[in-house]
């Protein structure tokens, strides 16, 4: 399937002040997870994709249309705000109840799909007549998420919807994203915990400043990152000897001895292919006793900081 979201030469400025500034990238289908610090411009480019935002130059296109001002569009997105503003004397299924009927939903369509959906995101039947005044952050974390998923969209928008949930809440409701992916729904998803977003999803949009530093899937971020080497942790008994034959066939950038094991080895690898060639043929000839290796170039994490730094 093509691209999402294609976005070509886009900013969108504040008076002075820039959310972003010209960038270009496309968001394809599945999982994809947007990453960057505070101010990078994540919060920009979710309102300017579910149409609360006009460019304010370039172009950006959802199923290949301008959202801004483009009621059937959006209806075909589903939106997960990191803030809430939830009637808190409400309970939950008449809540989506009054959004159903107000979206030209059917009532009994609508109370059909409100359990549904609560189901779906894991939220106890036992809270459903519970106030929302007496739930849990996680617990309105879980309304949230069944709100954006009541009238079925085919792209969902989610700003840091893992906020609030304790460990198993994040992992109920990861379950429940790869569930909604696995049936066809196509998720963004903005999150400041990396290891989760990494486990989720199979490509991502790095941001920092207003600009996009990097985008695609993890293999392809490690090879267009400027500068960027593997590294490898190496546990072998004469970690001194494997190090000098790797580094005198000129294979390696650097080389560092664990000051805290004496049988492990960092690596920087100067370049893949020649490695790979070489890599088992030098370790044979040097009779050194391999026990472990383990990359430290796979983490999304690394990279984030690497593009960042």
């Amino acid at each position: 399937m093509s691209a999402i979201v294609q976005v070509r030469e886009l900013s969108r400025w504040y008076g002075i002040v820039m959310g972003l500034n010209n960038v270009s990238f496309e968001i394809g289908p599945g999982l994809v997870g947007l990453v960057g610090p505070n101010g990078a411009g994540k919060s920009t480019l979710i309102q300017l994709i579910t149409g609360q935002l006009r460019p304010s130059s370039g172009e950006l296109t959802v199923f290949g249309e301008v959202p801004w001002n483009n009621p059937p569009l959006l209806r075909r997105l589903g939106y997960c705000p990191e803030r809430e503003s939830l009637p808190r004397d409400l309970r939950p299924v008449d809540w989506l109840l009054g959004l159903g009927v107000l979206s030209g939903l059917g009532a009994v369509v609508t109370r059909d799909r409100a359990e549904q959906v609560l189901d779906k995101v894991r939220l106890q039947r036992e809270h459903w007549t519970k106030r929302l005044s007496q739930y849990s952050k996680g617990m309105r974390q879980r309304v949230k998420l069944a709100q954006a998923l009541l009238h079925q969209p085919e792209f969902l928008v989610l700003d840091e919807p893992m906020n609030g949930l304790d460990p198993l809440g994040r992992q109920e409701m990861a379950t429940v994203l790869k569930e909604l992916a696995a049936a066809g729904t196509h998720i963004l998803i903005s999150s400041h915990i990396l290891a989760e977003l990494e486990a989720l999803c199979r490509d991502f949009v790095i941001l920092n400043w207003g600009r996009v530093l990097a985008s695609g899937n993890r293999d392809d971020l490690r090879t267009d990152v400027q500068g960027w080497s593997e590294q490898w942790q190496v546990r072998c008994d004469q970690p001194m000897k494997l190090a000098r034959v790797l580094f005198d066939a000129d294979l390696l950038l650097g080389f560092q001895l664990d000051p805290e094991d004496p049988t492990l080895l960092h690596i920087r690898i100067k370049d893949p292919e020649p490695f790979y060639r070489q890599w088992l043929e030098l370790l044979l000839t040097s009779q050194v006793v391999v026990y472990e290796i383990r990359s430290e170039t796979r983490s999304l994490r690394q990279i984030f900081e690497r593009v960042t730094a």
